[in-house]
């Protein structure tokens, strides 16, 4: 498929320096190349048990974020709530002109900018703010298809209103992330881009 430009977001409980493992590689690359994915120039990273995404070119990290998963786990079925495994990519991109802290409610700004919790409060509306990354499942049978089709389970990269949940998994099945590092993400991440998620 030549060079892709790659959201990678990958489950493993190894603690990362400056480089990945040979092994680490070895893994991604078993799991692309089984689906006819080959090359790969950059990816994120996200590290369940780390609660980090981490930004990707080469054998290099050249940034990391902290990040929210679901809590309730890993899964793919409809009504889980919980954040899906396997192949996607960004379907559609949301948000480009709403301000920071933007609330949005079907992937429009309603004009509100949210309140932001630092500490560890909830938000009694589950905020989706600044910026969406919409996520399509790729794999027939694991996250594409009936009950179990990640695009119609809206499941998201975006900014959250719950900043101070950061770094715990928190969220409803999304990847939620601060809301100034979803804006310089959205910035430089393409619609097509492919998403792992293991």
């Amino acid at each position: 498929m030549g060079n892709i430009k790659i959201l990678l977001i990958f489950f493993l409980s190894a603690t990362y320096s400056l480089s990945y493992p040979q092994t680490t590689i070895e893994k991604i690359n078993k799991y692309l190349n089984k689906n006819n994915i080959y090359n790969y120039n950059e990816l994120l990273f996200v590290c369940i048990k780390e609660q980090k995404m981490y930004h990707i070119t080469g054998k290099d990290i050249i940034n990391e974020f902290i990040i929210s998963t679901s809590k309730f786990g890993i899964g793919n079925d409809l009504g889980s709530n919980k954040t899906p495994v396997g192949i996607h990519r960004i379907k559609k991109k949301y948000g480009n002109n709403t301000p920071i802290y933007g609330r949005m409610v079907g992937r429009v700004f309603t004009g509100e900018i949210a309140t932001i919790y630092n500490d560890k409060r909830k938000s009694s509306t589950d905020d989706v703010t600044s910026r969406i990354l919409w996520l399509e499942g790729l794999e027939e049978g694991i996250n594409k298809g009936k009950g179990i089709d990640s695009f119609k389970r809206y499941i998201y990269i975006h900014g959250t209103s719950e900043e101070g949940l950061l770094g715990t998994p928190a969220s409803h099945g999304c990847i939620r992330m601060r809301n100034k590092e979803v804006i310089d993400l959205f910035k430089i991440i393409e619609v097509g881009t492919l998403v792992l998620i293991l």
